[in-house]
């Protein structure tokens, strides 16, 4: 079993060339960045970014049992078809891990991300998904047990004693895997398929990184500070779009290459510095791509058409070489940068004294950034169907924001948001996410121009509904809600909402007797409602009114997926912005002006 432990964390000797360029700078701290440095440091351990001792003690042990219980898995079918007992003697598959674990920059009550690594007769299909599957289901220790076959790298999520495990599956060429197999050997993507790839080369991909930095030890400090940044700012997740563990581990590893002598607090100045200015879709890349007589794809937009459509490609560094950041969008490759500028802005001020690290990883206020927004309700008759039915739902969300992008020439744009919010008011499971949207910057619109997603959402609707697993009251309703009419839920605890203008209306509709709102209340008080959305231009004054009704719901009766539409139109907006000042100094919502943009 392999942890970040056994990583070796000592500093490569610094060469002349990492990666695919010369550095950019050869130059060490001064002793200002020593003391900005430390600073930094002492800002990370005060944020509890670092687990305990005792944490780290449970993982391990975790881990151990996790490896024990799939051995005796793979004993067990060994004996069943019928090999000979020195053969069940040395049947074995081993747990490895991959991620931020492997890595060396998990957190607190971080998931722990593994694979186990079996023989070629033991199957994903049937042996993991279905006999193992059934193993850990009957144990106290396992819960929340949640396997997703058909995902892009199939995988089964659960808790072991409340430790949040990724477990993937790999079925190699070999009859007897050994305790010390060597998984970054290329030997290892013989006579494989292309989801056994995916699966191992998250390890693979791990270990190159380690051997490609020039230090270790700085570049897990800097890639653990800015993975909190990530998450503070709203844009840490790949599922909706934006990047995920890998991604800024591979961002982070490119910006040691570039200056190898630098140290923590210069290399998070430096990351903000190069990325505003990176022209995308030029790729990120920490060595060459390589090409191999095993004939997997790799990433090569020259002879790939499907790879030219990429955004913003960070490629992995091992073996078949790929683009990790595939799910990126135009909409949210802007918010990135946006956040991206206002990282560099706050460096350049603490570089200057003007500001503390602190203020760089303020909480992003998403719901103040935008007029409109778009809420998507999940709900399910239990927490086990929720837990499936929002996973599935989730992995579909960015494909809402492409269709919205490609349904309105990009005019529209989308801000998807990672987090997810539950009405603890309500007794029924469910969840709700928010995207907020908001015109393509510096296009000109006629006064009073609306968006109509209607067809757009109803799409939405009928490839979701396509869920292999779907269970009677799973149910998605989509709505538009303007900023004024965002939950009270979703801020929060001592947050002020506020002001509401004296004309705005606050409806409570009726619950029925498992506390959520049946369909049919839904669509009798949202047909009521008629809001007003400001829409601005070079002159203001001018209103249009619109009927956002939630899209999806119908009578019981009816359905759950009625092809009937109701209305959701997006008003254009021309002068927006984007305000991330604390939410305790904002006495009034008017008084904040509106959206920007970018």
């Amino acid at each position: 079993m392999v942890n970040s432990e056994s990583l070796s964390e000592s500093a490569a000797p610094v060469a002349t060339k990492y990666g695919v360029t010369k550095p950019l700078s050869l130059a060490g701290p001064t002793e200002a960045d020593l003391e900005r440095n430390v600073a930094l440091e002492k800002f990370m351990r005060e944020s509890e970014l670092y687990e305990s001792e005792v944490e780290t003690a449970r993982r391990e042990e975790v881990l151990r049992q996790l490896d024990e219980i799939v051995k005796q898995w793979v004993k067990q079918l060994t004996r069943q078809r019928g090999y000979k007992d020195q053969r069940v003697e040395d049947a074995n598959t081993i747990i490895v891990t991959f991620g931020s674990y492997r890595l060396g920059v998990h957190g607190p009550g971080a998931d722990v991300d593994t694979l186990c690594v079996g023989p070629s007769y033991v199957n994903r299909e049937e042996d993991f998904f279905i006999i193992l599957h059934d193993i850990l289901a009957e144990m106290e220790e396992v819960s929340e047990l949640q396997p997703v076959p058909d995902a892009h790298v199939p995988v089964m999520k659960f808790k072991f004693q409340g430790i949040s495990i990724d477990l993937l599956y790999a079925s190699i060429s070999h009859l007897v895997v050994p305790e010390d197999f060597e998984i970054s050997d290329r030997s290892v993507l013989y006579n494989v398929d292309e989801p056994t790839v995916r699966s191992l080369n998250g390890c693979r991909v791990a270990d190159q990184i380690l051997k490609l930095v020039p230090n270790a030890k700085h570049f897990r400090t800097t890639l653990r500070c800015l993975k909190f940044w990530a998450k503070r700012r709203g844009v840490y997740s790949n599922v909706t779009g934006f990047l995920g563990g890998v991604n800024w581990a591979l961002l982070v590893a490119r910006i040691c290459q570039l200056y190898p002598n630098a140290i923590p607090s210069m290399l998070v100045s430096r990351f903000f510095r190069v990325y505003t200015q990176w022209r995308w879709p030029n790729p990120v890349m920490l060595c060459p791509i390589e090409e191999d007589e095993l004939g997997f794809l790799v990433w090569d937009p020259r002879k790939n058409p499907k790879d030219r459509t990429h955004h913003m490609p960070i490629i992995t560094p091992a073996y078949p070489c790929m683009n990790s950041s595939y799910n990126v969008s135009p909409s949210t490759l802007r918010v990135m940068m946006d956040q991206f500028q206002i990282g560099y802005k706050t460096c350049e001020d603490v570089e200057l004294n003007k500001a503390r690290w602190p203020a760089l990883f303020e909480h992003y206020f998403f719901f103040e950034a935008y007029k409109n927004y778009l809420q998507v309700e999940i709900v399910a008759a239990n927490n086990n169907d929720l837990l499936a039915w929002k996973g599935w739902v989730e992995s579909r969300l960015r494909q809402l924001t492409l269709k919205i992008e490609r349904d309105t020439n990009g005019m529209l744009q989308c801000h998807p948001y990672p987090n997810e919010f539950a009405d603890t008011s309500k007794s029924c499971p469910h969840c709700v996410f928010f995207m907020g949207l908001q015109r393509q910057k510096d296009v000109k619109v006629q006064e009073g121009q609306q968006f109509d997603i209607r067809g757009t959402v109803d799409e939405f609707k009928q490839d979701v509904s396509m869920y292999s697993y779907w269970r009677p009251a799973m149910e998605i309703y989509v709505s538009h809600v303007r900023r004024k009419q965002i939950p009270a839920y979703v801020f929060p605890d001592g947050y002020k909402r506020p002001r509401q203008s004296r004309n705005t209306t606050q409806h409570t509709p009726e619950k029925d007797a498992k506390g959520c709102v049946s369909p049919e209340e839904r669509h009798s008080k949202r047909k009521q409602e008629t809001e007003t959305v400001d829409v601005q231009s070079d002159k203001l004054g001018k209103r249009a009114s619109i009927s956002p009704q939630i899209i999806g719901t119908a009578p019981a009766s009816v359905s759950r997926w009625s092809g009937k539409s109701s209305q959701i139109v997006i008003p254009e907006e021309s002068k927006l912005e984007i305000k991330t000042a604390d939410l305790q100094n904002r006495s009034s919502d008017d008084k904040s002006t509106g959206d920007t943009g970018e």
